[in-house]
């Protein structure tokens, strides 16, 4: 894809993953953050990662020079092709902006929200001039390596601006997942949300320290959910008749009260039991090397991905069994 320009609207942890993702596919990008220091904060954070970015592939058009600090957000996406909005999660805040961010940029412009939450049809009421262009594509953290983004329309969404969106984002190596409809959470944050929830619950009945809920996925079934998902991963539980029989066998068990997905009263002992927990597990290593050591490994598992080729279904057909 031609270089573009990318408005990216708040600088935290989500808007300076975007920011990266861009530069590294080589678009220019305008940023806009009022919050004192957000500048700096930004470059930083992009010198800090870019040896991880040229390790990981970059545009031969990225360069880091390709990013403007503005101090309006009028400035920051007059010219823009894509405006990613990452304000903080507060519907009014997002709303706001985004309305602002509609009347100030060019009628062809795509306005995507990053927000985890809110359905888009909700980030739209206050767009006066073209709702049709505000749709949701929320990332996941980091965002400049890890490659789903989901994307939803709402009710005064046009088609075309989010098979628009879709290309744009592949373009930039990433795995846009178009929904149906629109949910709140999405799909992602719904599944991670459920897990969480009943971690909270282990945590909170002493079944289990934080480090040893974080093992009970990491050894076992978030091996298999790197490669093949839930419901892939049940159906090779089945056996040669695959979901079918797995469903005969294990289906009644769900009507066992095995999962709480209320989550339980955050009371202080339990957060001070999940912010001990962690820290202990962390010990001394600064949160900057524990990143450094995850974007490693998602280098290295993305890695295996392409080249076990899983996906899409037609690859199981001419899967090497060597």
């Amino acid at each position: 894809m031609a270089q573009k320009t990318m408005a990216v609207l708040g600088t935290g942890v989500i808007g300076n993953g975007w920011i990266a993702r861009f530069l590294a596919s080589g678009h220019k990008v305008n940023a806009f953050d009022p919050a004192p220091g957000a500048k700096e904060k930004t470059e930083k954070m992009i010198d800090e990662i870019w040896t991880t970015l040229e390790e990981f592939g970059i545009s031969d058009e990225a360069a880091k020079e390709n990013l403007s600090f503005y101090d309006t957000l009028e400035e920051a996406v007059k010219e823009a092709d894509l405006i990613q909005e990452n304000v903080p999660e507060q519907e009014a805040l997002k709303k706001k902006v985004l309305a602002q961010v509609d009347a100030a940029a060019k009628p062809t412009a795509i306005i995507a929200s990053s927000t985890s939450g809110y359905m888009p049809s909700v980030l739209q009421e206050d767009c006066a001039r073209h709702p049709e262009r505000v749709i949701v594509a929320h990332p996941f953290n980091p965002v400049y390596l890890i490659p789903l983004v989901e994307i939803a329309g709402g009710k005064q969404t046009e088609r075309s601006y989010m098979e628009k969106a879709e290309k744009m984002y592949e373009s930039m190596n990433m795995k846009p997942l178009v929904m149906k409809g629109e949910i709140d959470g999405h799909i992602g944050d719904r599944l991670m949300e459920a897990i969480w929830r009943e971690g909270l619950h282990i945590v909170n009945d002493g079944v289990a320290t934080t480090e040893e809920v974080d093992k009970a996925i990491v050894y076992g079934p978030g091996l298999r959910w790197a490669l093949m998902g839930p419901f892939l991963t049940l159906h090779l539980a089945g056996g040669k008749d695959g979901m079918k029989h797995m469903l005969e066998q294990f289906g009644p068990a769900l009507k066992l009260p095995w999962t709480r997905l209320v989550a339980p009263e955050l009371t202080e002992e339990l957060s001070e039991k999940v912010i001990s927990g962690t820290a202990a597990q962390s010990g001394d290593v600064p949160i900057e090397d524990l990143e450094h050591r995850r974007d490693r490994f998602l280098i290295k598992l993305m890695g295996l991905l392409e080249e076990e080729g899983f996906w899409p279904a037609e690859r199981l057909l001419s899967y090497d069994r060597k």
